[in-house]
């Protein structure tokens, strides 16, 4: 009876962090070069088996399935295919076509977008809004005299008189999947590599790769296995009272 509550309370915790991931998605329909995430997880049992038994926690091997059905995280992952492009005619509006992330200077060191909605602050740096300023393709802030701009498909930006003014730097990385979210929807990592490879598209913006159809499914889908939980344990809390309650009276 016992073990059917804990199990009943660890799926509403899950699927209350599974409604809030897709919650966040939802909410950044919207934001320019928002990467969606999906939240996974498995049975307390697999998981506390795979972190103690194995010598490297991070690279673990499939175990058998258990018989126990409490819930714990496992991971929060990042989908990093690229999306479709809107052009916006904003004259400090980009996109990456291909691999590769816009490099910002937080302070919090260097971080990694495919937003490319910038602005000028009032030094006339080129910057991501509040977050920072974007970097060259020498890892240096890129300071603008004019929004007026020239910009070919490598990413060098001149005045409309043809004087160069910096190349915009694309960063990508071996493996996407080992970057950090930051509460800000940047991105953090080493071994960043520039991508000289890459199409800057001008006055034209990724659009956030969220599937609004799919996020509308998985939230009715954990809307309703969240009720069924919840009830579910209203009913077991129900039978446990009135068993203490005849055991009392037995007594």
């Amino acid at each position: 009876m016992m073990k059917g509550f804990y199990n009943l309370t660890s799926g509403m915790l899950s699927q209350g962090r599974r409604l809030d991931v897709v919650a966040n998605n939802m909410t950044n329909i919207s934001t320019a070069g928002y990467k969606a995430e999906h939240y996974t997880d498995r049975t307390f049992d697999e998981v506390m088996a795979v972190r103690i038994g194995n010598q490297v926690k991070n690279a673990y091997q499939e175990l058998p399935t258990y018989q126990a059905h409490i819930l714990a995280p496992d991971h929060l992952y990042t989908d990093f295919s690229q999306s479709s492009f809107e052009e916006t005619n904003l004259p400090l509006d980009f996109a990456i076509q291909g691999e590769g992330f816009f490099a910002i200077q937080t302070v919090d060191g260097v971080a990694y977008t495919r937003a490319g909605s910038f602005t000028l602050d009032n030094e006339g740096y080129l910057c991501l809004s509040e977050l920072g300023r974007v970097l060259d393709n020498e890892g240096n802030q890129i300071q603008l005299p004019t929004d007026k701009l020239e910009v070919d498909q490598q990413g060098n930006l001149s005045t409309k008189d043809g004087e160069y003014l910096a190349t915009l730097g694309v960063y990508m990385f071996e493996d996407n999947g080992e970057l950090e979210r930051t509460p800000y929807g940047l991105f953090t990592g080493g071994g960043a590599q520039l991508n000289e490879e890459a199409t800057i598209l001008h006055k034209w913006v990724e659009r956030s790769n969220v599937n609004m159809v799919k996020e509308m499914v998985n939230m009715m889908t954990t809307q309703r296995a969240l009720q069924s939980a919840a009830q579910m344990s209203k009913i077991y809390n129900e039978v446990i009272t009135r068993a203490v309650g005849d055991i009392g009276r037995m007594q």
